[in-house]
């Protein structure tokens, strides 16, 4: 993030603005790993870079791991698996990952961003939500907006004054539509603009 975009943004959109002048940074140390972090949205439900329950990170503990591999997921499965329900949805899905994994070699920042997409979509039980988390926050490409994340939707509806029954997806777009090219930036001033007014 730099000053330029943010100046830039700021003059886009009055409310951003003042978010943008009200918070800090946010800052999104990555992991740049797919599988971790796609492990991690399904295993808690949740990016483990947005958790508060901090699900994932307890797992991962319990099995004494830093970061989750195809490799190592055995550990995994054998030490934490057992304390936690796991729905078979849920389970069918990990699966899913796991095989993918083992067939696939993928250089997942030599994809655009409709590669990802399209190659995530072909992992069963991945959804839209899924795959835009991982461009958010682990690729960090630039221009990702969710739509469908349930905490933005509240966020814009609040701070937009957005009626929620009426095409809501629509009135949210067109608001991000003002954004250019940087939406990852604007989606994280606002989601950061949440947790902010949290610890106030």
């Amino acid at each position: 993030m730099n000053i330029a975009t943010e100046q830039s943004l700021s003059t886009l959109d009055p409310i951003l603005e003042r978010i943008i002048i009200e918070i800090p940074k946010p800052q999104i140390k990555t992991t740049n790993n797919v599988f971790h972090d796609l492990m991690s949205c399904v295993l808690e439900q949740q990016i483990h870079y947005r958790s508060t329950k901090k699900i994932f990170q307890k797992m991962l503990n319990s099995a004494n791991l830093e970061l989750l591999t195809p490799e190592n997921f055995h550990q995994l499965e054998e030490k934490a698996f057992p304390n936690v329900k796991l729905a078979a949805g849920k389970y069918d899905t990990i699966i899913s990952i796991l095989d993918f994994w083992q067939n696939n070699n993928i250089d997942w920042n030599l994809l655009n961003d409709n590669d990802v997409i399209a190659t995530l979509s072909a992992i069963k039980g991945i959804g839209k939500w899924t795959i835009d988390m991982m461009l958010l926050y682990t690729l960090q490409r630039p221009n990702v907006f969710p739509y469908d994340d349930f905490h933005l939707k509240q966020i814009m509806v609040n701070l937009y004054s957005l009626n929620p029954n009426v095409k809501l997806k629509t009135q949210m777009n067109d608001i991000a539509n003002d954004w250019g090219q940087q939406k990852s930036l604007a989606v994280l001033y606002l989601l950061a603009w949440k947790q902010f007014k949290k610890g106030i």
